[in-house]
C-alpha cells in the first residue's frame, strides 16, 4: 500500500486516551482521567435540539453557523467578554478543537513555529505536527507559579515563530491568567509580530479570580479567541464551538469552513441557542458543584501531605506525584489503574514539565473523588529530598 505522509509519524499520539481506552476495558473504575463533565444536560437544551430532528431540521447552514446563533455569540462576547465584533467575526465550529485546528491553519505554513505551553493541553501539539508546524513549548513550572514567563519567551522566540497559544483558564493546570499578565504576553507578541491564539474553553468555570478574554485587551488585531459549549453546558458530545477572528477574514474564513467542515450539524447549533439564550442557573449549580468538589478535594490532600496547585479555574487539580513515579508517571499511571481501579491522566500527556505530576478531574460524585484521592499513593518513605519538591501543600495561589 503507499505511504502516508511522512509528518503524520510526528503527532503525538494522546497520554489521555491512552488512559481512558484501558479505563473502559476494566469494571469498578473511577474515571477522573477525561475532562467529561458529570452533570445533567439542562432540559431545555435537550428539548431544542430533539425538535429540530423531529421537525427534520436536517439541512445544509452556512458555513460560519446559523443567524441566530451567531447573533447570541455577538451579544455574548460584548456582554460577559468585552469583546466588541460583528457576525462575520464569529464561525460556528465542530467544537473547540475544530476552531484551534481551523486558526492555526491560518497561521501556519509548513516548519513555522509555534509557542504552545508546557503542561498545555495535548490538541495545541497535536494540531501543530498535522500542519507540519514546529510546536515550541514554554514552561509553566511551580517556580513561577506556572505561569508564562517572558524572559523565557523571549529566549525561545526565533525568526520562524509565527505565534503564541495562551489558554486561561487552563487545561491542565487550572491556573487564570490575569489582566496584567495578558497584557505582557500581548506586548512580547506585538514586539515580535506575533498571533495569539486564546484557548477560553473554561471561562465560566473560576474560583476566586476573574477570567479576562486577551481579545479585549488587543488594539492591534492579533488575537484569535476560541470558545466551547462543551463543559459549560455539559455537551461535550454535541460538538459546538466557536471561533472569533480579527476583522476581515470573512471570505477566507468561509472556505476554510467549507474546506474542512462545510458547516455544523442544525440540530446541534439549535441546542446551542437554547443553552446561550436559556436560563443559565445549571451553569452556576455545576460551577458550585466542581468549587465543593475542588475544597473537599484540597482538604483531603492537605491531610495526606500532598504538594499540589489550587486552581483558580476549570475543574481539574494538579498533584505532585514524584514521590511515586521514578520519573514515569505515564507508566505509573497505568498500574495504579490496573491495581487500584482509579483513572487519572499522567502530566507527562501534557509536555515535558508534566513529568511526575497528574491531572485529576473534579467533575465527578464527591464520593468518588474523595475515594479516589484516598487511594493515591500518601509522601512518605519515598518521597523525593525536600529541595528537588514544592513545599507540600497547596502551592498555588488562594481561591
Amino acid at each position: 500500500m503507499p505511504s502516508l505522509a511522512s509528518h503524520i509519524s510526528s503527532v503525538p499520539p494522546s497520554g489521555i486516551r491512552r488512559i481512558y481506552e484501558l479505563a473502559v476495558e476494566l469494571d469498578d473504575v473511577i474515571s477522573l482521567g477525561v475532562g467529561e463533565p458529570d452533570r445533567a444536560v439542562a432540559p431545555h437544551i435537550l428539548a431544542a435540539g430533539a425538535a429540530a430532528f423531529v421537525d427534520d431540521v436536517t439541512n445544509y447552514t452556512p458555513n460560519g453557523g446559523m443567524l441566530p446563533l451567531r447573533a447570541a455569540i455577538v451579544e455574548k462576547l460584548a456582554r460577559e467578554n468585552g469583546i466588541e465584533v460583528d457576525l462575520e467575526q464569529v464561525w460556528v465550529t465542530v467544537g473547540a478543537t475544530q476552531a484551534l485546528h481551523q486558526a492555526m491553519g491560518l497561521m501556519l505554513d509548513a516548519g513555522d513555529e509555534i509557542l504552545v505551553p508546557d503542561p498545555g493541553y495535548t490538541t495545541f501539539t497535536m494540531s501543530a505536527r498535522m500542519l507540519e508546524a514546529v510546536p515550541v513549548p514554554y514552561s509553566l513550572l511551580a517556580a513561577n507559579d506556572f505561569a508564562p514567563d517572558v524572559d523565557e519567551l523571549e529566549r525561545l522566540v526565533s525568526p520562524r515563530t509565527r505565534a503564541i497559544v495562551v489558554n486561561s483558564p487552563s487545561n491542565p493546570l487550572g491556573s487564570v491568567l490575569d489582566a496584567a499578565q495578558l497584557t505582557a504576553l500581548l506586548q512580547f507578541a506585538r514586539a515580535h509580530d506575533l498571533w495569539v491564539l486564546s484557548d477560553e474553553v473554561y471561562e465560566y468555570f473560576t474560583y476566586g479570580a476573574e477570567h479576562t478574554s486577551i481579545a479585549s485587551l488587543d488594539t492591534d488585531d492579533r488575537v484569535f479567541s476560541v470558545f466551547s459549549l462543551s463543559k459549560t453546558y455539559a455537551v461535550t458530545g454535541l460538538r459546538v464551538g466557536y471561533l472569533v477572528t480579527p476583522p476581515g477574514l470573512a471570505s477566507t474564513m468561509r472556505t476554510v469552513q467549507e474546506a474542512t467542515v462545510s458547516c455544523v450539524t442544525a440540530p446541534a447549533q439549535l441546542a446551542a441557542i437554547a443553552a446561550l439564550l436559556g436560563d443559565h442557573q445549571h451553569v452556576a449549580d455545576s460551577k458550585e458543584h466542581y468549587r465543593a468538589n475542588l475544597e473537599a478535594a484540597c482538604a483531603l490532600l492537605d491531610e495526606r501531605g500532598f504538594a499540589y496547585l489550587r486552581p483558580t479555574g476549570a475543574f481539574y487539580l494538579w498533584i505532585d506525584m514524584q514521590h511515586a513515579t521514578d520519573g514515569d508517571v505515564a507508566g505509573w499511571a497505568e498500574r495504579f489503574l490496573l491495581r487500584d481501579r482509579v483513572a487519572v491522566a499522567p502530566g507527562s500527556a501534557f509536555g515535558r514539565s508534566g513529568e511526575g505530576w497528574i491531572r485529576v478531574c473534579l467533575a465527578a460524585d464527591p464520593a468518588d473523588v474523595v475515594e479516589a484521592l484516598g487511594r493515591l499513593p500518601a509522601p512518605g518513605a519515598r518521597s523525593i529530598a525536600t529541595d528537588r519538591t514544592p513545599p507540600r501543600g497547596d502551592i498555588g495561589g488562594a481561591v
